[in-house]
Order: C-alpha cells, then structure tokens, then sequence
C-alpha cells in the first residue's frame, strides 16, 4: 500500500516519498530566521522605542525571575503589552495558515480558506450579539467559539444528503451559512446604538490584537496550538485525501470522516483565533500558496512551513498596523491591502502553469 500511496500522490503532485531534505531544510532556516527578527522587530517598534538589548534582557528576567515587581515604564510595556500582543498574533497567523492549508489539500483547490466553513461569520456573530448586549471578557470569548461551532454544525446538516456528504455540498452549505450568519450580523450593526456598540462591533469585525493580554492568550492558545498540532498529526491523511476520491478510498481512507475530522479541528482553531482577535481575512488563502512555492505539496512539510511564514506575516502586519499611523490601522484592512495583490499574483501563475501543461 505504501508504493502505490506513493505513486498516486506523485502523479498528483504530492510527493509520497522522502523530501529533497537538503533545500527544505535550508527554506526551513530561513522561516525561522524571518519569524525570529519579525517577533524581535515588533516587540522593539512602536510609539516607545525599546532597544533590542533591552527587550531581550526584559523577556529573560521575566523567565527567570516572574515574581519581581515591574517598576520601569518599558518593563511594563514591553512584557505586559507587546509580549501578549507578539504571542498572540504568532499563534493566530500560524493557526489561520495551517488551517487554509489543511482545507485547500482536503477540497483539492487552492481557492479555498478558513472562511468557506461559514465558521468565521458565525463566530462574527456571536462576538456582535455579545458586544450589544454589553458583555465582555471571557462571555463574549465563549460566546464567539460556541457560535462558530454551531455555524459548523449547520454546514454538516445541510451538507448531509441521503446520508453522506459531498465535497461540492460543503462548499455550498459554507457560503449559505456564511451568508445567513452575514446578514444576521448587519442586522445587528443596523440596530445597534451608534454612540457605544456600533463602534465597537465594527472595530471588532475588522479584527486587531489591541486588546491582547495575558489573559487571553491563555484562552486562545490551547485551541490554536493543540488544533495545528492535531492537524500536523494528519499530514499522510491530508497527502491521501488530496488525491481523487476513489483514489483516495482505494487506499482504505474513510474519506468522509477524515474530512469531519479536519474540518472540525479547523473550527477549533478559527474560533479561537476570532474570539480574541476578530475576523483576519486573507491569511488563511495566501499563506498557504506561498508555503507550496517554498516547499512544494506535501503536507509533511507543506503544514509547518505554513506555519512558520503565517506567524511571521502576522506578526509584521500588527507591527504595521500599529506604527504606521498615530491611530491603529484595524488589522483586516492592511491584511486585504496586501493579501489581495499577492493573492492576484498568484492565481495569475497558477493558472498560466496549468495553460502550459
């Protein structure tokens, strides 16, 4: 079984056997070099600047020695503002990455991302009905991951037919999730007050890390770091999967419930990531077309380069959005402004190497 997995997924483009370790290896070096020197940059830049040197040895007596008190101004932004905000926004690039990448293997089209799940506008939701109805803190992180899990079971009910589900019926079942669940959300914005929680809906919807602690990434990373590792654990799966799908079962892949499988653990972590920081878009499909240019289609190493470059993206946009201007860029805004170009770039290379074929 093992020759002939390898053989369909080379004639797909997967590669079933070893990687050209050599050059992955060197690709993989520079990832952690660039998410390295982006964590370093943006726990250093900002309205007050913080010498590398000093920003190193903050973090190291923090380790060390936790309990002390903070008495300087820079200790406290540095390691009560900056470090929770670097952390959190690593984690969440890092998840939204792995999870377009996981969905466009499962989906077998690069076009896909975290969104066609419906999960993001669900989780939308119940972030905006939690914020007009006043509720913060842990409420309203509650509220947005148990609205995009609901969102997921609606995806999974509509998409069964005649007792299994299609490929072509999730997809559909997500945009008319996602569309329901949209609506719903304007409705909210439009009876909103607009004097309090307009404002803070709208903000919120287009997704920051401003209000990143400690607190927070607690919440969130068990989700996130527990889902990426989950769906690493699945790379042979995802190699399969990618293949037809009676390719696929041919090689004894309950296909349909390896998908609900991935699928859910992608709900796990988009919801996490949205009920700490809002919906990101575009993460989630660029990242993981740029990680297949670096190191090709094999999920075994497709997933964890996708990590890498999406936790250092992530990272230098939220540096960007808040040193740009005096006032925080909202970070969806500069996400779309980057992503879309490069996205374009992209699709218009995919689809020039499939005319040329």
């Amino acid at each position: 079984m093992s020759s002939m997995s390898e053989g369909l997924a080379a004639r797909n483009g997967i590669p079933g056997g070893t990687p050209t370790w050599t050059r992955t290896t060197l690709v993989f070096a520079a990832l952690l070099a660039l998410l390295a020197v982006s964590l370093l940059v943006s726990l250093c830049a900002g309205r007050f600047g913080v010498p590398v040197t000093r920003a190193l040895a903050l973090i190291w007596q923090g380790l060390t020695d936790p309990s002390a008190p903070m008495q300087a101004m820079d200790e406290r932004i540095v390691l009560l503002v900056r470090v929770p905000r670097v952390v959190l926004a690593a984690l969440a690039g890092g998840g939204l990455a792995v999870c377009g990448a996981a969905l466009q293997g499962v989906f077998r089209n690069p076009l896909v991302s975290p969104d066609i799940l419906g999960i993001s506008q669900g989780a939308a939701l119940g972030g905006a009905l939690a914020i007009m109805l006043g509720i913060w803190g842990f409420p309203l992180i509650a509220m947005v991951f148990v609205a995009g899990m609901v969102a997921l079971v609606l995806v999974g009910f509509l998409a069964r037919v005649s007792g299994r589900t299609e490929t072509v019926t999730v997809i559909l079942s997500g945009l008319v999730v996602s569309s329901v669940f949209a609506a719903v959300v304007s409705l909210l914005q439009f009876v909103a007050d607009p004097e309090t929680s307009l404002p803070a809906i709208v903000y919120w919807l287009m997704g920051s890390f401003s209000s990143a602690t400690w607190e927070r990434v607690l919440i969130a990373s068990p989700g996130l770091i527990l889902g990426a590792a989950l769906l690493w654990s699945l790379r042979f799966r995802l190699n399969v999967l990618a293949l037809d799908e009676a390719e696929a079962k041919s090689l004894g892949v309950r296909t349909e419930r390896e998908r609900w499988l991935i699928f859910a653990l992608v709900a796990v972590i988009v919801g996490s990531q949205v009920a700490v920081s809002g919906i990101i878009g575009w993460i989630g499909i660029v990242i993981p077309h740029a990680a297949r240019l670096l190191v090709g289609h094999d999920h075994r190493v497709m997933l964890p380069a996708s990590i890498l470059l999406g936790a250092a993206f992530t990272t230098i946009i939220d540096t960007l959005a808040r040193t740009a201007t005096a006032a925080e860029i909202p970070l969806g805004v500069i996400t779309a402004l980057v992503g879309a170009p490069i996205f374009a770039v992209l699709l218009r290379r995919h689809y020039r190497e499939r005319s040329d074929r």
